[in-house]
C-alpha cells in the first residue's frame, strides 16, 4: 500500500459499503478500528474499544454526528472526544475521556485510513470504478500468483487474462481484503464478469496458499 517513512494508507472499504449512520469493523497496521459514517456523511475511524468497559465500538451505533457504544451508550465525536454519557445526562464529559482516531480520506469510491502520518495523500484511481470487496484466506503473494501479475507501485494488481480488472489488496490479520475495480466505462455485464473473475481468483489463491502452508 502507498507508504513512506512517516506512515501508510490502507484501503479499508468501498464508500458504497458505508452508508450514512452506519459503523463497521476494519483493520489497519495501527490496529482494529470502528469505521463509521455520520448522519451528515462524514467518514471517521475510531479505535475499536470504548475506554469505559472495553466494548468494541464497531458493535455500536451512530446517531447524528457521534458514534455510541452499544454497552452503556457513551458517545464519541469524529475527533475522538466523549460527548455524552447517558447515565449522567447533565455531565459535560472531561477531555480526558476519548478514543484514538485515525485520519480518513475518501477518493474515487474508496475509503482510505492512515496509519501514522503519511506525507502524501492516497493515490487517485479516477480511471477505475470499484464494484465489490472480498476477503481471501491468502496472502498477497498467493493473490499475485493467482492473478498472473505482480502489484504495481501503487499497490494495484492487474488480472493477466482480463486486464481491465484490477485488484486493490489490503493485508489483514491472517487474511487479505481485496477491492475489485474495473476500468471506467465498462458496463453492467463487464462488472458482473469481473465479480465472477474475482470469485474464481479467490479460489485459486486460497488453494495456492494451502499448498504452500
Amino acid at each position: 500500500m502507498p507508504s513512506d517513512t512517516a506512515g501508510s494508507w490502507t484501503p479499508v472499504a468501498l464508500s458504497a459499503d458505508l452508508p450514512p449512520a452506519t459503523v463497521i469493523p476494519a483493520w489497519t497496521p495501527a490496529g482494529s478500528i470502528a469505521l463509521w459514517r455520520s448522519q451528515s456523511g462524514r467518514a471517521s475511524a475510531s479505535s475499536d474499544r470504548c475506554p469505559h468497559r472495553g466494548m468494541r465500538l464497531s458493535h455500536g451505533f451512530v446517531r447524528g454526528e457521534a458514534l455510541s457504544c452499544i454497552y452503556h451508550g457513551w458517545s464519541y465525536s469524529p475527533a475522538g472526544g466523549c460527548v455524552r454519557i447517558p447515565a449522567h445526562p447533565d455531565l459535560v464529559p472531561p477531555d480526558t475521556i476519548r478514543v484514538a482516531v485515525q485520519r480518513v480520506e475518501e477518493s474515487d469510491g474508496i475509503v482510505w485510513v492512515a496509519a501514522g502520518e503519511p506525507a502524501m495523500p492516497p493515490p487517485r484511481l479516477d480511471h477505475l470504478v470499484p464494484i465489490r470487496s472480498l476477503t481471501l484466506d491468502a496472502d498477497i503473494t498467493a493473490i499475485e500468483a493467482a492473478a498472473g501479475e505482480k502489484a504495481d507501485a501503487g499497490g494495484l494488481i492487474q488480472v493477466a487474462d482480463c486486464p481491465w480488472v484490477r485488484l486493490l489488496p489490503a493485508a489483514q490479520i491472517a487474511c487479505t481484503l481485496i477491492h475489485v475495480l474495473v476500468e471506467r466505462g465498462r458496463g453492467v455485464a463487464d462488472r458482473v464478469t469481473a465479480s465472477r473473475i474475482a470469485e474464481a481468483l479467490r479460489r485459486r489463491a486460497e488453494t495456492r496458499q494451502k499448498d504452500v502452508s
